[in-house]
């Protein structure tokens, strides 16, 4: 006598597709499919599926119904449905348990491998040349010489060989194919292509090659084949290497750590990571060649100007007190500098004009892209000039600058690798008033914060700022600003009192990099604006005493080279123009 079928219980609303379901009445699962999972379907003698059935019962007398509550076998069209659910998973199921013993099959044929390549050892031969020391970049014909050609050895020294060479690097790129390895060198100097053939390639090393190893490579250098690619069109054939420091791999690979799709924050946090990538590399070496380029042009041009080195701790505002770093400095109040311009006008009457490099602070609570809590500040000043001689001498260093650093080949392609679009602005920079930028905005119904249009008195925001100079797309010294909206010190125009002997200079793409002025050279002229703004004249002593012994009419500005970098490289936000950028709620690391 057969076996009565057993009955399994599901219900939809009581029950549960987890491990704390047994398909019992008490505890039934919550699908028909979870229950064909847990007790498949079997052509004879296979389980009943039931699920509870509601139905209204008689009414009592109170005008409310009962629930009928039974048991009822699943009908047909559910089971045909859930039937056809099961088949898929025990499609995917098998799919997935096929996958799964290949993966299995895989890693051991791989640990097999990994065994067997331990016993692999390799060894410098003594009687190949003289390997000679190279940095990655070093082409000198006389030190470097490439082999061209065919040869039946993967490394050959015989008559017209290459130099044989000794390098060190980390592993940029890493290509592996049957019996041959294409692994790319980083040294910070430039890349090479190393090839690894023969024994190189069976060695445990080898098999567990990760990016960012470091290496030190012995081989043959040669020209890359016809209609191949490496940098600078030439290879390391090697003959021997060693590891130097092995990189994580798997979940710690740098791949994992600084994906593309990486969530902003996340690339922060790993900036030193970030660093050894080409992009970031780049912008960081077109950084230097412009610091450079810009302490050659103060040096070159007429009058010259000479480097100072003014303090970072400061007891006095320039910008505002709203955006003032403070700090106790052994008891007394003490602030990180907002800009040097006060200290670099003390040094006019002795050093001539003169410029510093150096960082500058703005507790600005501000997120958009052109903003940094600290930032590299160029800043120069000028004595005996006039405000048509300050805007000339900024175009000249401006683009001096770039000249300098663009006759500079590898400058000139990093540049044009960052930054395709990149054309050496246009001169004369256009020149445009405060007051006809404001009928430009209004004429190109441009409005301000407020959604109005623009009025004389107002603080252009950044977006219509921007909005105006990519328009126009060329530089703009944008010139004259009102009095109210602009620093205490800045000297007011001698034929329209409302405003001052400002200049802002902007760039497409980035808005402004550069803020100047005349500054004020009457006495009392300047003990008035201290009066307006309530700042306290008495630790301005020093600054004020300018004014007092021998003043003259000079000016300045201050350059962020981390915006102007942004517009020649291309960046989206200044953040990436920094080394370690520090920007509202970010000081690490």
């Amino acid at each position: 006598m057969a076996a009565p079928s057993k009955n399994v219980y599901f219900d939809e609303e009581s029950g549960k597709d987890d491990a704390s379901a047994d398909g019992s009445q008490q505890k039934p699962y919550k699908t028909l499919l979870f229950a064909h999972i847990q007790n498949p379907p079997a052509a004879s003698d296979g389980p009943q599926y039931l699920t509870l059935q509601k139905e209204p019962g008689a009414d009592q007398g109170s005008g409310v119904s009962e629930i009928h509550r039974e048991w009822v076998l699943a009908t047909k069209t559910a089971l045909k449905k859930a039937g056809n659910l099961y088949d898929q998973h025990k499609k995917k199921q098998a799919k997935g348990d096929e996958l799964a013993s290949r993966e299995k099959q895989g890693a051991e044929k791989r640990q097999q491998s990994l065994e067997k390549a331990k016993k692999v050892q390799i060894q410098q031969d003594p009687k190949l040349p003289k390997a000679v020391k190279i940095r990655l970049n070093e082409k000198d014909p006389a030190l470097v010489k490439l082999r061209s050609g065919k040869s039946e050895k993967d490394v050959d020294y015989s008559e017209g060989r290459g130099t044989r060479v000794r390098v060190t690097g980390r592993v940029h790129r890493l290509r592996t194919q049957k019996d041959v390895i294409f692994l790319t060198l980083q040294d910070g100097y430039g890349l090479l292509q190393c090839v690894l053939t023969g024994d190189l390639t069976k060695t445990y090393d080898a098999m567990t090659m990760t990016l960012e190893t470091s290496l030190e490579v012995y081989g043959e250098m040669w020209e890359v084949p016809p209609k191949q690619h490496a940098p600078d069109n030439r290879e390391l054939h090697a003959d021997y290497y060693t590891v130097i420091g092995k990189a994580a791999g798997d979940k710690e690979a740098i791949t994992t750590r600084v994906s593309p799709d990486a969530d902003p924050q996340t690339l922060y946090d790993n900036r030193h990571l970030v660093l050894r990538g080409e992009n970031s590399a780049s912008v960081m070496k077109v950084r230097a060649a412009l610091l450079r380029a810009f302490r050659q042009t103060y040096e070159e041009i007429t009058p010259s100007c000479l480097e100072v080195t003014p303090p970072c701790m400061v007891q006095t505002q320039v910008e505002g007190g709203a955006t003032l770093f403070a700090f106790d400095y052994y008891g007394q109040k003490a602030y990180l500098t907002q800009s040097s311009q006060l200290y670099l006008e003390t040094c006019l009457p002795s050093l001539g004009n003169v410029f510093c490099v150096a960082p500058s602070f703005r507790a600005e609570k501000s997120q958009t892209r052109r903003h940094l809590s600290e930032y590299t500040h160029i800043e120069a000043e000028l004595d005996f000039i006039t405000f048509d001689d300050l805007l000339a001498h900024l175009e000249l260093v401006m683009c001096q600058v770039i000249d300098i650093a663009l006759k500079n080949p590898q400058i000139a392609k990093l540049v044009q690798d960052l930054n395709p679009k990149f054309q050496v602005p246009e001169r004369p920079f256009k020149r445009m008033k405060y007051a006809d930028a404001i009928d430009w905005l209004v004429e190109h119904d441009i409005k301000n914060t407020e959604g109005e249009p623009h009025k004389f008195g107002d603080d252009i925001a950044e977006a219509a700022e921007r909005k105006m100079t990519d328009i126009i797309n060329r530089p703009i010294f944008l010139t004259h600003f009102p009095t109210e909206i602009k620093a205490f010190y800045m000297k007011k125009d001698p034929q329209d009192a409302r405003v001052t002997e400002s200049v802002d200079c902007l760039m497409p793409g980035v808005g402004e990099i550069v803020g100047g002025s005349m500054r004020m050279d009457n006495y009392e002229e300047l003990m008035e604006a201290y009066k307006r703004v309530e700042i306290d004249p008495n630790p301005y002593y020093w600054y004020t005493d300018q004014r007092k012994y021998g003043t003259s009419p000079h000016g300045g500005y201050g350059l962020g080279l981390e915006r102007f970098l942004a517009w020649m490289c291309g960046r989206y936000t200044v953040k990436e123009c920094s080394l370690y950028p520090r920007f509202t709620d970010r000081c690490t690391p």
